[in-house]
């Protein structure tokens, strides 16, 4: 019985400024039965634009809904008692400004602009004198508009050559990152259902979770991913998940 969904954000929802055809319909519909959380790696913005977008395109979203690889950074900071060295946009940064504790991490982000050498070699030498390495996606690209932008996850193997130290990743395809979301919704894993369009981030790694999983053939979604490894459910877009969910 699926009482919960964990839904990606960009490419599920929305492609860049544009909403997918039927989504707010779709989301419309599925509020109406069931839990969600609407995730995202995304890291340039802090879950509360993530939140003020969603509202503008027209989407019937509440703040404690979403939750977002800096939700997770966050929490793991707090947990630690930890604050760190961030590299990331300066709206992401400030998401971070009310932490307390020593300096004992260094955070990579999807930074965009702020991927200065700079920036990245602060990064290394902070590694060199012994501070821990988290990162909040190691994603590869995103779709942004009608193209494929870089993410952060090029950027984070960088460091990781450079340092000989690897991240842990706090956002997808992390287990601790979903059970963190399905813990919100006060679920188990066996009744949820993860929807996205990336196929290592949000299939790959929920079905890693034992998180069963469908993906949707908008955003980042090619053909040649389902050589990599297969959802459980494939659909057109998230206009048709109502109905799937329907018929299981």
């Amino acid at each position: 019985m699926i009482k919960g969904l964990l839904i990606d954000i960009g490419g599920v929802l929305y492609n860049g400024d544009k909403v997918i055809d039927g989504a707010i319909e779709a989301v419309n519909e599925l509020k109406k039965e069931f839990k969600i959380r609407f995730l995202s790696n995304s890291s340039r913005n802090t879950p509360k634009n993530i939140f003020i977008k969603l509202q503008k395109f027209g989407f019937d979203v509440e703040k404690d809904e979403i939750f977002t690889a800096l939700s997770a950074a966050k929490r793991f900071l707090e947990f630690n008692s930890s604050t760190a060295y961030i590299i990331a946009t300066d709206e992401a940064k400030t998401y971070f400004e009310d932490l307390k504790g020593d300096l004992n991490y260094v955070l990579v982000c999807d930074a965009y602009k702020n991927f200065t050498y700079d920036a990245l070699n602060e990064g290394f030498r902070l590694l060199e004198d012994g501070k821990g390495f988290i990162a909040t996606n190691k994603n590869r690209y995103f779709k942004d508009g009608d193209r494929l932008s870089l993410d952060a996850g090029g950027f984070v193997k960088c460091l990781e050559y450079a340092s000989g130290k690897s991240a842990k990743i706090l956002g997808k395809p992390n287990c601790e990152f979903f059970s963190l979301a399905i813990k919100d919704m006060g679920l188990d894993k066996s009744e949820v259902l993860m929807v996205g369009d990336d196929i290592e981030s949000d299939i790959l790694g929920a079905k890693a979770c034992m998180i069963k999983t469908v993906m949707v053939k908008t955003g980042k979604f090619k053909e040649s991913d389902l050589l990599k490894g297969k959802p459980d459910y494939l659909i057109d877009s998230i206009s048709a998940l109502p109905g799937l969910i329907k018929k299981l």
